[in-house]
This record gives C-alpha cells, structure tokens and sequence, in this order.
C-alpha cells in the first residue's frame, strides 16, 4: 500500500524504506517510533544542540502520526508511544559528553537523510516538505480563548478587536511574505472549566498556527499546560499573573505587559510615599482565584520591599460575581478606618464595591489594577455620577489612550479604518501593541515554523514602536515591557494621566 509523504520522510531518515508488506501506515510510523524517539530525545538533553533542530523532526514525525492515525484514540496511541521513547532517550543521555557528542553525530545523520529525501521528492515533482500548522500558501491562523459573554466579555470584546486591527493593518500591507493573518477565537466564558475543551477546538480543529491574547489568570493556569506540551507558542495573554512568567520563563510563552507585582509595588509606592498613607490603612480587595492570589502577593513583596511590618489587610469577594457585600462590611468595620483599597478586582464587581462604599468610607482612595478593564469600569461608573467616578486609579500597561506617541496616534488611525465608530480602550490598545509585536517578528521569521519564531522573538532587543519604551525579549527574559502608567478618572470619566513616582 501507499503511505503518506510525510511518513516516507521520515522513514528516510533513519535509512528505511517503508515496505508494502506492512499493514498499515499506522505500523510504519509505531516502527519508526522506536528509532527516531530515542535519538531526538537523546539530542534535547544536549545543552549545545539547538532545540530548534531536534523539534523539526518531532514535528515531522507528529504529522506523520496525525495524517497516518485513523481517529483520536489512535493519534493519541501512537504519540504517546512515540513521547515514551523521547523520553527513554532522554534519561539515556544524562550530561555526559560522550553521549551527546553521539547524539549529535545521529542528529546530523537525521538531518541528512530528510534533505537527501527532499531533494530525492523534488526531482519527482513530489511535495518536499512538511506543512506547518496554521500556516498555508494564504494564510497564518492564530488562535484566541476568550469569553464571549458573562462578566468579562467587553474586556474579551476589546482585546480581539486590538488584535484584529493589527491583523488588519498588517494584511493591507502585504500580510508575512504574502501571507494574511486570520485570528480564531474560542469561547470559554471566562470559565477555566470550559478553557481545555475551546484550547482543544482552536489547535485539532482549526489548526492554528499558536495563541494569542488569551483572556483570565486562571484559564491560563489550563491553557498554557496544553499550549507547551504541543510546543506552541502562548503570545502575549490578558494577564499580569505569574503563572504566566516563570523563572526561568517556558519557551513559548512570551509576555508584552508587565506584571501584577509590578503594578501593585507601583501603587503602594505612591500610597505609602506619595499620598503618606500609612500600610495599616491600606487593604487589598481580591477576587477570590490565581487572578487575585497574585495581586495579593505582589502587595506582600512591595511591602518586604519596602521594609513594611504591617500585615497587608486582605478582603475578597467571590470568583466571576459581583457579590461583594461581605467585602464592604469588612472595610466599614476596619479598624483603624481604612483610607485606601488596592484593587485587584473585575469591572462590574469593582464598580459595585465603589458604589456600597464611596458614601460610607468618605474620602476613601481606590486603586485599581490594569485588568480591571479601564474603559468597562469607567462605564459603570459614570452611570453612577461624577463622584463615583473622580480620583478613581487604574494603573496601565500601555500609555495613555488620549495621548499623542507614534503608537497610539497609529493605534487611533487604524481603529478608525478598521472599526469605524469604536471609541479607543486601553485593553484594546494592549492587543494592537502585542499583535504588532508578533507581526514584526513573524515578517523577521524565515523559516515560519515555531521553534524558528520563538528564536527570532528571543533575539529582539530595543524594539521601538513608539511607546515612549523600548521593548526586548531575551532567552531569560520572555517580557517585553515593564513599564507602568498611571490614570485617573475625573468627574467626566475621562482618564487623566497621573504620576506613580
């Protein structure tokens, strides 16, 4: 019988013809299995083979077992066979340096083989390559996990759009190398429990390339586990969590905003130094998740950091709800009485604690993180009144949207063309920012594969858009920007820069 190009390839490489006398594709691609995993997992324990070479011919060979496999129970089958001699290759290799000197020696005798199968395809006419998911003669798909309803969806809304124009903008321009960018998004609902199955759809069914701008803390907390066992690059979500900034920081997945801890330091410093506070009348209100978990421990460093021996007060209400009652019965019976709340909070549920506690706890100072969703929270407020709304701070992971730098003026410009009548948000300027950012690295990608674009965007430094900061990425350094810009709402709703030092 006839097997596939791709499992022909990589039945070259290890020298071996795929005969007729086998039964199926399947067999020959579980046969190969067992010679090619123990060399490329030998290979990725190398420190001085580059991982880009090995994941080449495992992503060959994951075609090869998709296009051969007959359904999901029999893909998964041969993928697991296939990891399990990775693995066992792996452990085989340790550090030695005898070992790896060997590793590279069949690593080279690999890469040898499929461009002697290329060319050998090439004389026929025959295809001499494999696909790239994602990526077609016409097009780059990339994927986006965000909730299309519920009590996050403007700020999911406003992301997409961000990147969209982007997207756009970049399309009218010529696209990457000719190639126009299309964004696929997946509801989740802002429900973690639902975040697996949309990761799921994007990546098996619709093929994406990577993701993009994924919305919430805790579905990233789902996403990213999947994102990295398919090697797959995690661009730039809607989240300033730590789960989304290791030490040393996952391959791919890579950060333009700064961080929560960022955020909150920066705004306990202006508290404390600024407005002379002192921290015993300082507490912190959470959601009750990772979300809010990390606002919270960014408050205790600042406080370490600053010497503070007070305890941080810490208030929370319940996940994805604007319960908050039992929080604002908490500030009313503070002692001593509180004169500020750092705010680590969604918009509804942010906009209702303000409206139950602006008249009760006079004067009290309200500090919000980025994630609350500036322009969303600035609505509610306004509906309100002006003295819901004025002295109200949000901290930014972008600069002004009423400012005039090179990025956002761009920003404003392609907002209009492309989504005529949409007033400019800071969470949709956040998404513009990251998708240009990708773009930029994927027209400086050639080869487009991940690996190859994951190595492009760790050798960006000093990217200029405009911002007013200049941008970098690095092998330990998967964040592009650790600036933070201060507004506040005035009796309009309109956000007025601020100075946070």
């Amino acid at each position: 019988m006839a097997v596939h190009w791709s499992a022909l390839i990589i039945g070259s490489l290890v020298s071996a013809s795929i005969s007729p006398a086998f039964a199926a594709a399947t067999d020959a691609v579980r046969d190969l299995a067992g010679r090619v995993g123990p060399i490329v997992g030998q290979a990725s324990a190398c420190p001085d083979i580059a991982q880009g070479r090995v994941q080449t011919i495992v992503d060959k060979f994951r075609e090869a077992i998709r296009q051969s496999s007959t359904n999901d129970d029999e893909r998964d089958q041969l993928t697991r066979t296939f990891n399990g001699f990775i693995a066992e290759g792996r452990s085989r290799t340790g550090a030695a340096q005898a070992n790896c000197a060997a590793a590279e020696r069949q690593l080279t005798n690999l890469e040898e083989s499929l461009g002697a199968a290329a060319r050998s395809e090439t004389t026929t006419g025959a295809v001499t390559a494999g696909p790239v998911r994602g990526v077609t003669d016409r097009e780059i798909r990339f994927g986006m996990v965000l909730p299309f309803s519920g009590i996050r969806k403007e700020t999911g809304r406003q992301m997409r759009q961000g990147i969209e124009i982007a997207f756009a903008r970049a399309n009218d321009a010529g696209g990457i190398n000719g190639r126009a960018l299309r964004l696929v998004a997946a509801d989740d609902g802002y429900d973690p429990g639902r975040t697996l199955a949309a990761m799921t759809q994007l990546y098996d069914k619709e093929q994406v390339f990577g993701f993009i701008g994924n919305i919430g803390t805790a579905n990233s907390e789902v996403a990213i586990p999947y994102a990295l066992e398919r090697r797959a690059l995690y661009f730039a979500p809607n989240s300033g969590a730590a789960v989304v900034r290791r030490d040393p920081p996952d391959r791919y997945v890579f950060n333009y905003r700064a961080s929560y801890a960022e955020e909150t330091a920066a705004l306990v410093r202006y508290l404390v130094k600024m407005k002379r506070i002192p921290p015993k009348q300082i507490a912190v209100l959470t959601q009750q998740d990772a979300f809010g978990d990390d606002g919270f421990s960014g408050v205790a460093k600042a406080y370490r950091q600053l010497n503070i021996g007070d305890p941080v007060t810490r208030i929370s209400y319940p996940r994805a709800t604007m319960d908050v009652d039992d929080a604002v019965n908490q500030v009313k019976a503070h002692k001593p009485g509180l004169k500020a709340i750092i705010m680590v909070a969604t918009d509804r549920a942010a906009a209702k604690f303000i409206e139950k506690t602006r008249d009760t706890v006079p004067g009290l100072i309200y500090a919000n993180v980025s994630a609350v969703g500036s322009t969303s929270l600035a609505t509610e407020l306004k509906l309100l009144g002006p003295r819901f709304t004025n002295g109200v701070i949000v901290t930014q992971g972008v600069p002004a949207v009423s400012g005039y730098s090179s990025l956002v003026l761009d920003y404003k410009t392609a907002l209009a063309k492309y989504a005529a009548g949409e007033a400019p948000d800071y969470t949709s300027l956040e998404g513009y920012i990251a998708a240009t950012i990708l773009v930029q690295a994927l027209k400086q990608t050639n080869p487009l594969d991940t690996e190859h674009l994951v190595d492009t965007l760790e050798s960006m430094r000093s990217l200029d858009l405009g911002l007013g900061t200049q941008l970098a990425f690095g092998r330990a350094e998967h964040q592009a920007s650790h600036r933070i810009w201060g507004t506040a709402l005035d009796e309009t709703g309109t956000y007025q820069a601020i100075e946070l030092e």
